[in-house]
């Protein structure tokens, strides 16, 4: 699990000087506008607008793009214990993003999982 918490915030257009500075670690475009996933303290230095809080807990697993069941079986976990998941998937991990103040019961569910299917 990352130490830093991070927030999502949403600009209307993407402005590559303010990215820059921000420096995310995940952007997405969407019709309404482009998310950044920011360290929460870049958000409250540069007054960014965000609403909650979340941590980030990286699968060190290496999961192909092409997997099939993992996103499930994590998610399925969290849901079970009423831990919402924003999930992004890039080349080499799944990194989950939970919210701050339900992260050491997620990282302990998803132990849990790996327990499960290690043994």
């Amino acid at each position: 699990m990352d130490e830093r918490n991070f927030v999502f915030c949403s600009f209307p257009t993407i402005d590559w000087k303010i990215m820059y500075e921000l420096n995310p670690i995940g952007i997405f475009h969407e019709k309404e506008g482009v998310t950044f996933i920011l360290e929460q303290q870049d958000a409250v230095n540069k007054k960014i607008h965000y609403q909650s809080v979340y941590r980030l807990i990286t699968l060190n697993v290496h999961s192909s793009l092409d997997a099939v069941g993992l996103t499930a079986a994590f998610s399925a976990k969290l849901a079970e214990k009423n831990i919402s998941a924003n999930v992004v998937t890039a080349y080499y991990h799944d990194h989950i993003f939970v919210p701050e103040e339900k992260a050491e019961q997620a990282l302990n569910a998803i132990l849990e999982l790996q327990k499960r299917y290690s043994t």
